[in-house]
């Protein structure tokens, strides 16, 4: 008998893990947005095997044809088929999203916690360069990096990630400064414990719920600049089929065929709107202060 009430005072134990996933399962929006980002990524990594077209198959005979059980979402100025060239470009633009946020993920934490752990003169100099950056709205200043570095996705990849980097650092910085003066830091300061090991060991874990979140909102957000620049000619050229770029290749016929704008856009609203629910979802998941 008292095995059993142990077990059952074990089960009711809340971690904070559990408790997160109780509180995410509540939100259906933000469920229904996790299974669709679940689903992009199995396309981004098994769609240039399910396309049943090649993406520069060309057919002369098919040129901007509509939808059809041929071709599901039509054919583009050169007969090719547009479901497979979007279901390779979802590679494409979830790659360059998620490597443009880590890379500033990964840039705008570490001067967060160096300048919110140091102070002085060190965060003085990273927050001035923050403020020029929030300075600029974020297109204008990737068009501005793309403009010197030039037109190509590893360069929209590093003009994302330097525009991503400020939020970063401004949100560990905050969190930073929250948690370096609590019991718990001074009394591992006091045991010897060096600065990396506070820094990474017992301030960082405080600032990831928020990391987690803003990383998730930023996806969305760096899939959307990828794809204004590809719009503009300054991210992917052709015959790249990622999705700006088809966007852009197609509004020369969207007053006839709308179809050659109409899927690469969906494309991207939905998978900008999934990313950013998703993010909400998370914030309210990992928020401690958020009762049912």
């Amino acid at each position: 008998m008292a095995e059993k009430i142990e077990v059952k005072e074990r089960s009711d134990i809340k971690t904070p893990v559990s408790e997160m996933i109780r509180k995410f399962k509540k939100q259906k929006n933000a469920v229904i947005a996790l299974g669709f980002v679940l689903f992009l990524v199995f396309l981004g990594v098994f769609g240039p095997m399910l396309a049943p077209y090649g993406i520069n198959e060309y057919n002369y005979s098919s040129i901007l044809k509509g939808p059809s059980s041929a071709h599901w979402f039509g054919t583009d100025e050169f007969g090719r088929d547009l479901f497979s060239r979007i279901l390779h470009g979802t590679r494409i633009s979830l790659s360059i999203g998620l490597m443009a946020v880590t890379a500033g993920a990964i840039c705008g934490t570490l001067l967060g916690l160096i300048g919110g752990y140091y102070g002085g003169v060190i965060d003085s100099v990273i927050m001035r360069i923050c403020d020029t950056l929030f300075a600029f709205p974020g297109i204008i200043l990737a068009i501005a990096i793309v403009a010197i570095l030039g037109t190509g996705l590893y360069n929209v990849v590093i003009a994302v990630a330097v525009f991503s980097t400020p939020t970063f650092a401004r949100l560990v910085r905050g969190r930073t400064l929250a948690l370096k003066n609590t019991v718990f830091v001074q009394a591992a300061r006091n045991l010897g414990a060096s600065d990396a090991r506070i820094l990474f060991r017992h301030i960082l874990p405080g600032a990831v719920p928020d990391i987690i979140v803003q990383y998730t909102m930023s996806i969305g957000t760096s899939i959307l600049t990828a794809s204004s620049l590809s719009f503009l000619g300054m991210g992917a050229q052709p015959p790249t089929p990622e999705w700006g770029l088809l966007l852009s290749n197609g509004r020369t016929y969207m007053m006839t065929t709308v179809h050659t704008t109409l899927f690469p856009g969906l494309a991207i609203f939905l998978t900008v709107l999934s990313f950013n629910i998703l993010g909400d979802g998370l914030r309210d998941a990992l928020d401690p202060k958020l009762t049912d």
